[in-house]
């Protein structure tokens, strides 16, 4: 007998494996396709992710420069600052050297009058001290050698006399206040 074509199963496996297969396939269809949702939207977090790293990365190198520069301006007002107080260091140093000087020559200065005054005859010692400020006749009397300090008071009008005693009293009661 022949058979014909249209007789023939169309493939060589059984009905019943073909349908276990399907079946199986239309199971684990959506729990695979549910996988490759899951891992994609994974990868799609890791990315996200990694570009806010990224960025957050950048951000931080942008603000080491920024403190970097900073520090660099820092630095060089720091350097400019200290070359300045040396020079004024230096200056007030100068200063402080010419005072000092100014102070010897009034010194040396003042040392003159009072010799002067001493190398006077009392009489005439006497009359100019007496139309001399009192402030500046005290500090020439309290300079001078005590025996021609005597003699040139002695013969001073006695009010002027008395006040230049006091003043001469409250000059030791004063203190320089530099």
């Amino acid at each position: 007998m022949k058979i014909s074509r249209l007789n023939k199963p169309f493939c060589k496996i059984p009905l019943t494996i073909s349908y276990f297969y399907l079946s199986m396939f239309l199971l684990f269809m959506p729990c695979f396709c549910i996988f490759l949702f899951i891992s994609s939207s994974v990868s799609y977090a890791q990315d996200d992710l990694l570009k806010i790293v990224e960025k957050k990365q950048t951000e931080l190198k942008d603000r080491e420069n920024q403190l970097r520069q900073e520090e660099k301006r820092i630095e060089t007002l720091r350097k400019d600052l200290d070359e300045r107080i040396a020079k004024y260091t230096k200056i007030l140093a100068q200063i402080e050297s010419l005072l000092k000087k100014i102070e010897q020559i009034k010194d040396q200065n003042f040392e003159q009058i009072v010799r002067t005054y001493e190398a006077m005859p009392p009489e005439d010692a006497a009359i100019k001290l007496s139309a001399l400020d009192e402030e500046l006749a005290v500090k020439i009397i309290s300079k001078m050698k005590y025996k021609k300090a005597a003699a040139i008071m002695a013969l001073m009008d006695t009010k002027k006399a008395t006040n230049i005693t006091q003043s001469m009293n409250t000059i030791e009661k004063k203190f320089p206040t530099r």
